[in-house]
């Protein structure tokens, strides 16, 4: 799910592509989407680069490459990668029940909601769709309120969330140096990062070298839950 500025942003680079051969520059795309800075720009892309729709050429100025439009299947781009480390993952199947997985009824898996796809663009509220849940095993839940989440792209690869898992999250609004959590930026925008303060500021550390990490003031992010486990579809 694309929000409305990336939709627009993502269409108008296609346009440019498609009759001038170029990508627009920033400050084009910031006129043609009526924003006041370059800096909204410069999130959006980076929403659209960690969701696989577009890819920066390395080397090259105003280089962008439009992988896919919405409802479209990739026709380029980054592999998923290999991590360097693997969590611990629930195999699971949310149509049918596999060996040993739990399924809905089992008297040790609870129902969460399942909130919808995340990576960057769009608040946790934005995502709720209350008619959706998945069957978590009540072991991976500690004390709190949970909620689960669908991984859109590959910025968590290194740390073995891989584009298409299942997150399991922990309703809270802080966590500990290091951890893994749901952040939102600017009251606008949603994405799984690691959390590192630095000083007076947060960094929101992204889990693969082709991205890059997110700096921000302390007000500008809030801490929205914090990892607890994977559940994989194999």
């Amino acid at each position: 799910m694309l929000t409305r500025k990336q939709h627009e942003l993502l269409n108008f680079i296609n346009r440019r592509l498609a009759t001038d051969g170029v990508s627009p520059s920033f400050e084009e795309m910031k006129d043609a989407l009526g924003l006041k800075s370059k800096s909204g720009i410069h999130r959006l892309i980076s929403g659209l680069e960690e969701r696989g729709f577009i890819r920066r050429l390395p080397h090259r100025a105003r280089a962008l490459e439009v992988i896919k439009l919405p409802d479209q299947t990739a026709v380029g781009g980054r592999g998923s990668g290999r991590s360097k480390f693997s969590p611990q993952v629930i195999r699971g199947d949310f149509g049918g029940a596999l060996p040993g997985a739990p399924v809905a009824g089992d008297a040790d898996a609870v129902e969460l909601p399942l909130y919808g796809r995340i990576a960057a663009g769009t608040p946790i509220e934005a995502l709720r769709d209350q008619t959706a849940s998945v069957s978590i095993p009540a072991s991976m839940l500690g004390k709190g309120d949970h909620y689960a989440l669908e991984v859109a792209g590959d910025s968590m690869v290194e740390a073995g969330i891989l584009d298409g898992d299942t997150v399991v999250i922990e309703r809270c609004d802080t966590a500990d140096n290091g951890s893994i959590v749901v952040a939102l930026v600017d009251n606008q925008e949603a994405t799984l990062k690691r959390l590192r303060r630095r000083g007076a500021s947060i960094a929101l550390e992204p889990a693969n070298p082709a991205y890059e990490t997110g700096i921000f003031g302390p007000d500008r992010v809030k801490v929205q839950g914090r990892l607890v486990g994977i559940i994989r579809r194999y």
